[in-house]
């Protein structure tokens, strides 16, 4: 079979699981609800358009990456809009706010899709922006700053700011601005003095995640730094030198913040932290287990009893539904999607362009291991979401810029 009719192939069955999966959601309801149908059509019609617009005028990128992405977003939409369905049943019989996470989160998608064609059709080559090194800077280090002046704690992270009703994270624009500083700063690396600058930029971004209690972001910004040194220099002396570094400042990080402390503690015995710290990490592994290998059925858990359901914590929600097999399903789309995405960055001649994607594929690399051992207790819990899966619109722009970009230059690949 030829790789364009595989692709074919591959693009009917993701429009296949769409239909069938929120066909379930319509009949879950009786009938009585025919919103899954309208996002089901909205986001047949988008993928289709966006597929073929892409193709045409950009036949030589890997269309993988748009493939293995808008599957995801296809299984985090029908979770979300689960979610709103029992929100919905719940505030029928008890007082509370009705939730709309499905149809905004359709919203994101429209517009991260759009931003992702946009950047492919309308951005020149990217080793036009190699240059701007101070500028990425400049911006890298202020949006990772403002929440330490302006921000808000929200779920228990100084991370957010909040403008007339509307949040987001600036840490989710600046892992995009830090990527192309380390690309700029690193891509002619000759002396170990030439790290010296960069080594300075990452320290001051991991202190001030750290000090907002955003945990998440600080491992996430280390996986990428740790891996753009390692493409960057090939030298495993360094790579030991910042895993030590690490280690001491997360010692010291242990014994200055509480928050840190406390991380660490639940993440140990959660069972002793049971009705407080615990109580997140005690009930995602619950969920887990109920639902076994195969799940309970989408729309048959009890996600009601997780916490933060929507963003930190819907792989359990998937896991319940749909049971582990589909976790670990989930898991290989978001492993081939890292090697679609690495892929590129191995065959692209320009080193600039190559640093880019090759910290792109480690950021949501990074973001999926840190969220998902999180929730299963291998790693200490850290609020932050599962790319294109759990419900944000500063996450799901900032993937689909990502993969914009790296899509860009898989088509300078080619050229």
């Amino acid at each position: 079979m030829s790789t364009a009719k595989y692709k074919r192939k591959l693009v009917f069955y993701m429009l296949l699981f769409c239909v069938v999966g929120f066909l379930n959601l319509f009949f879950l309801s009786d009938g009585k609800d025919i919103t899954p149908i309208i996002i089901m059509v909205v986001m047949l019609f988008f993928i289709v358009y966006s597929s073929i617009l892409v193709r045409k005028l950009f036949p030589d990128g890997d269309m993988y990456i748009y493939i293995f992405s808008c599957i995801l977003c296809i299984i985090g939409i029908m979770l979300l809009y689960r979610l709103d369905m029992l929100n919905r049943y719940l505030v029928s019989i008890n007082s509370g706010d009705l939730t709309n996470y499905g149809l905004k989160q359709l919203i994101w998608f429209a517009i991260g899709t759009t931003c992702y064609i946009l950047t492919v059709i309308l951005l020149p080559n990217i080793k036009k922006f190699k240059s701007l090194r101070y500028i990425y800077l400049i911006i890298t280090v202020v949006l990772i700053s403002l929440p330490s002046f302006f921000g808000e704690e929200i779920f228990g992270a100084k991370n957010w700011i909040v403008i007339k009703g509307f949040s987001f994270q600036p840490s989710e624009f600046a892992k995009l601005t830090l990527v192309f500083y380390l690309a700029s700063a690193l891509k002619e690396y000759k002396k170990s003095k030439d790290l010296i600058e960069p080594a300075i930029v990452v320290m001051i971004c991991l202190f001030f995640m750290v000090a907002q209690k955003d945990l998440g972001s600080a491992l996430i910004f280390f996986g990428i730094s740790l891996t753009m040194l390692y493409i960057s220099t090939n030298k495993i002396k360094y790579i030991l030198t910042c895993i030590v570094l690490f280690l001491l400042g997360g010692y010291g990080s242990y014994v200055k913040f509480y928050h840190v402390k406390m991380r660490v503690l639940v993440w140990l015995n959660p069972f002793a932290y049971a009705s407080d710290s615990g109580y997140q990490i005690i009930q995602s592994l619950i969920a887990i287990s109920e639902g076994g290998l195969f799940g309970k059925g989408l729309g048959f858990g009890h996600p009601e009893y997780i916490p933060v359901n929507a963003s930190d914590f819907i792989f359990s929600v998937l896991c319940e539904d749909m049971g582990i097999v589909m976790g670990f399903a989930v898991l290989i789309i978001y492993f081939l999607l890292f090697y679609r995405c690495m892929r590129v960055g191995v065959y692209v001649k320009d080193n600039f362009s190559r640093m880019v994607a090759v910290g792109y594929s480690a950021m949501i690399a990074c973001q999926v291991l840190v969220i998902v051992g999180g929730v299963t207790k291998l790693v200490p819990l850290t609020g932050i979401t599962l790319p294109l899966i759990s419900y944000g619109g500063s996450s799901m722009l900032t993937t689909f810029f990502a993969l914009g970009i790296i899509q860009k230059v898989s088509e300078e690949e080619k050229n």
